[in-house]
């Protein structure tokens, strides 16, 4: 094991999640190791003439009974609106005040920021179009925007901006905890949250914050975001088991689930965490980008991206891959993604490929885009904590190409202390985090 240059430590004292499974941390664990899947049919719209009828949605969502101001968040996106629930568990989990003016809780808000991965919602054209309407001025053929009416306007604005511009869920969350920090968002699709967390964590390194709310939130389930990627023949069509239809590393996987949700991670530094005196969860140990310069839907057929991005990982947090425990995969159950993810593993762990446990999630959750990655990056804490790497469900007839350890169908107890999670995107975005379990004094 080599050691890193000196720097300011980074922990996790906080989680937070909104998703399929659930809208609690410890319900959402329990969901998981119980094996209980979270996708069926469609019902945000009618579905019936899409190749696609089922996706993995968040079901009987309330964000009012969990605010106190609910007034501020009002018109925000369905991705927002999951940021601010999955914020609210988080933080106060960490200990950090929320929805007040003048919080006890020790923290600079000048030195705490948000770091978000987030995508963009559904715009709303019915409204947009109406409002375009009421300016128009069909004597002098021109726009005339006085002529609005300001509730057509504000109508329109919470449609075309809190819907669509994917800074907005970090907004909400600096409105709820008065971050007034670094505030980012990045839309780096299906690994944008891995990146938050790995970004974030290198802004209190360099001492830029002291504590940053990150992680991701993202809903694409609306016939724009189905259509798009049915075009692309990405989702599975199996409309006759839904709930079997996520089945990474499956001889007959035939796409991933969408998904949609929010999930967040208070990233702490040591000297800030122990000032305070909260409990310490886990160590965000190190992070590794790449990108796989090859083609915007396609990744590279030797994996060059996701096997650079877990290498520099490793090297950033010190350790080699013989000191990894278990692999929290990207596993979105397309026939290219888990054929090559398993080729990558293979390249970077050599002869102990086959031993470490890699598993899928998103066989239960489906794939929340944006917001998956700090979804299974709180998997990960929570595995750390009791020991445990949860299953692929719907393994039961295993690729025989792919050959590794998928933790099939079964949670498994065992000793984790250190875990790598991996998350690939559209376009070659390749973001690798690692966590480990935190030695040292409170």
């Amino acid at each position: 094991m080599r050691t890193p240059r000196t720097r300011e430590r980074v922990v996790i004292t906080g989680l937070g999640i909104v998703c399929p499974l659930d809208h609690d941390v410890e319900a959402f664990w329990r969901s998981l190791l119980s094996g209980r899947s979270g996708i069926n049919r469609t019902t945000i719209f009618d579905s019936s003439t899409f190749p696609t009828t089922f996706d993995a949605e968040v079901k009987d969502y309330n964000l009012r009974a969990r605010l106190r101001r609910p007034e501020l968040h009002e018109g925000s996106s369905r991705g927002s609106g999951f940021a601010v629930g999955a914020a609210v568990q988080a933080c106060r989990q960490a200990g950090i005040d929320v929805e007040t003016e003048e919080p006890a809780d020790g923290i600079d808000r000048t030195r705490m920021g948000i770091y978000l991965g987030a995508g963009e919602g559904a715009l709303d054209h019915d409204t947009f179009f109406a409002c375009i309407l009421a300016g128009w001025d069909p004597q002098q053929q021109t726009m005339a925007w006085a002529k609005s009416t300001p509730l057509a306007f504000a109508r329109m604005k919470a449609s075309y901006e809190l819907e669509q511009e994917p800074n907005m869920a970090a907004a909400h969350v600096a409105m709820l905890t008065g971050a007034r920090g670094p505030s980012r968002s990045c839309l780096t699709a299906c690994a944008a949250s891995t990146q938050a967390v790995g970004e974030a964590m290198m802004l209190i390194r360099r001492g830029e914050a002291d504590v940053m709310i990150a992680g991701g939130a993202h809903s694409m389930i609306h016939p724009l975001g189905v259509t798009g990627f049915s075009r692309l023949t990405a989702l599975s069509r199996r409309n006759d088991s839904p709930t079997t239809a996520s089945r990474p590393f499956c001889a007959s996987r035939d796409g991933f689930v969408l998904g949609e949700g929010a999930a967040t991670l208070i990233l702490e530094s040591l000297t800030s965490a122990r000032k305070r005196g909260v409990p310490i969860l886990a160590e965000v140990a190190g992070y590794g980008s790449s990108s796989d310069a090859f083609r915007v839907t396609d990744m590279h057929d030797e994996g060059r991206g996701p096997v650079q991005a877990m290498r520099a990982a490793l090297a950033d947090a010190g350790l080699t891959y013989r000191d990894i425990d278990y692999i929290n995969t990207h596993g979105t159950s397309t026939q290219e993604n888990d054929s090559i993810e398993t080729l990558a593993i293979k390249t970077v762990f050599q002869e102990r490929a086959r031993q470490v446990p890699a598993s899928s999630i998103k066989s239960m959750l489906g794939h929340l885009i944006g917001a998956a990655g700090a979804a299974e990056l709180v998997t990960c804490v929570l595995a750390i904590r009791d020991n445990t790497v949860p299953a692929t469900i719907n393994l039961h007839d295993p690729d025989p190409k792919l050959d590794l350890d998928y933790v099939p169908n079964t949670p498994r107890r065992m000793p984790v202390n250190i875990v790598m999670k991996e998350s690939f995107g559209f376009g070659g975005q390749n973001n690798v985090v690692i966590v480990k379990r935190y030695e040292g004094t409170p």
